[in-house]
């Protein structure tokens, strides 16, 4: 197991945190490998006690498991928790769009309408971890759009397990172009003021999960749970 990065600013836990979440989430760290405190604080250079720290809080976000006896082990991806945050995903950002899509103002447009064209520029360039990080940002500008942006951070907390299997989607697979041509019907339908094709089409977009999952899951059954 090979952890790279420098340190970045913040606490020693943060630090930790930060780069053993991003090496699970992106599936560097696949379900399944046993973690140790000792070797993770030889390779980032810091004290057992903020690992331990950092293990702790990922394992209350259900990425790490901490067993007595066993150790501390890279969580398998809960398609329950996958199901749970795209449902309440779905729901909140219907009403997010509808609202977007009465009220939005001209400065917010062009916003999404600028992050639209660097997804569009990534997909032509192969840039698929930049375009999972704009993907991320056009689902944001829509909540920031309504003065949601609270909501927001409240979803992404629910939503780990989803982005993780998305994340583990653009490893194995990289057809985005049906991602990012449904950013734009989504954009289109908030541009034209039309709140119930701007709720459909994000209904069509988020419901994208479900197949993906499936196939997943097939797949790389050993991963899932």
């Amino acid at each position: 197991m090979t952890i790279n990065g420098q340190r970045a600013r913040g606490s020693s836990r943060q630090y930790v945190y930060d780069i053993v979440k991003e090496q699970i989430m992106t599936g560097d760290l696949a379900p399944g490998t046993k973690l140790s405190e000792k070797e993770i604080s030889e390779k980032l250079d810091v004290s057992r006690t903020p690992v331990r720290e950092a293990f702790l809080q990922l394992n209350q976000e259900d990425l790490l498991g901490i067993f007595p006896q066993i150790g501390t082990i890279v969580t398998k991806i809960d398609l329950k928790l996958v199901e749970e945050g795209r449902f309440v995903r779905e729901h909140i950002e219907k009403a997010i769009v509808r609202e977007a899509a009465s009220n939005i103002n001209e400065e917010d447009l062009i916003q999404i309408e600028s992050n639209l064209t660097l997804q569009e520029f990534s997909l032509k360039k192969e840039s698929y971890q930049r375009l999972f990080e704009l993907d991320d940002q056009f689902h944001y500008l829509l909540y920031k759009s309504c003065q949601k942006e609270r909501t927001w951070d409240m979803i992404k907390r629910m939503n780990v397990q989803f982005d993780r299997l998305r994340l583990f989607r653009l490893a194995v697979n990289h057809d985005w172009d049906i991602i990012v041509a449904q950013h734009r019907e989504i954009f289109e339908a908030i541009q034209q003021r039309d709140p119930e094709l701007a709720e459909e089409k994000t209904m069509h977009h988020l419901a994208l999960v479900n197949i993906e999952k499936t196939e997943l899951k097939d797949k790389y059954a050993e991963y899932f749970v």
